[in-house]
C-alpha cells in the first residue's frame, strides 16, 4: 500500500524541521507552511496580541485555525510535507495547561495525516532561538516530550530522526517512505 494511506507527511519535533523541509523542497516534493510562525509574524505585524508570549490561548486558537487552512490548501495527489499539524496544536495546549477546545478536539480526529510521523529531537549544538522561537532548550525538550504523547494519544506512529546534517536527514525520511 506504500508508506502511507494519504498524502500529508507531517514532521513534528524540534530542530531543523524547516531546513529539512526546504531541502525536499528542491528535490521536487511539496510543503504546507509551518503555522506557528505563520501566525506569530502577522500578529507582530497587525500588533495583535494572539502571541505565546502574550495570550497563549489566543496563539493556539489562531494556529488550530492556520493548521485547518494548511490541510484543507495542500490536499493534492503528491506527497505533501507539514511542517507540525493539528496535532502539534493539541500538544501545545496541553504543555501550557490550556483547556482543550470542541474545536480542536474534533479536527484531531477528523484531520488525518500519514500515521508514520518524523520526529526531529532537541538539539542542543544546533538550537537556537530567532523572532519566533523564544523558548530556552530546556522548554523544547519539555515541548518533545508533549508532542510525542500528542501523536501517541492519536494512534500515530513517531519515526525518529537522526541528529545528522539536513542533507542525511532528507535522505534518511525518502528511504523510509520507500522501505513500505
Amino acid at each position: 500500500m506504500g508508506f502511507c494511506l494519504n498524502n500529508r507527511v507531517v514532521f513534528t519535533g524540534g530542530s531543523e524541521k524547516t531546513s529539512v523541509i526546504e531541502f525536499l523542497r528542491q528535490m521536487g516534493y511539496a510543503s504546507a507552511p509551518e503555522v506557528g510562525r505563520k501566525v506569530i509574524q502577522a500578529q507582530v505585524e497587525l500588533q495583535g496580541t494572539a502571541l505565546p508570549w502574550l495570550d497563549k490561548a489566543a496563539f493556539r486558537d489562531e494556529m488550530v485555525l492556520e493548521e485547518i487552512d494548511n490541510y484543507e490548501n495542500f490536499s493534492g495527489t503528491e506527497i505533501t510535507f507539514y511542517d507540525r499539524s493539528i496535532i502539534d496544536s493539541y500538544g501545545y495546549s496541553k504543555l501550557e495547561r490550556i483547556p482543550i477546545s470542541d474545536l480542536l478536539l474534533a479536527k484531531c480526529g477528523e484531520l488525518i495525516y500519514c500515521r508514520k510521523v518524523f520526529i526531529f529531537p532537541p538539539w542542543e549544538e544546533i538550537y537556537e532561538n530567532d523572532a519566533e522561537r523564544k523558548q530556552d532548550f530546556l522548554e523544547a525538550i519539555t515541548t518533545y516530550r508533549e508532542m510525542v504523547s500528542a501523536y501517541i494519544k492519536f494512534g500515530y506512529d513517531l519515526i525518529e530522526v537522526p541528529k545528522v546534517s539536513v542533507k542525511e536527514r532528507a535522505q534518511f525520511i525518502v528511504s523510509k517512505m520507500s522501505d513500505s
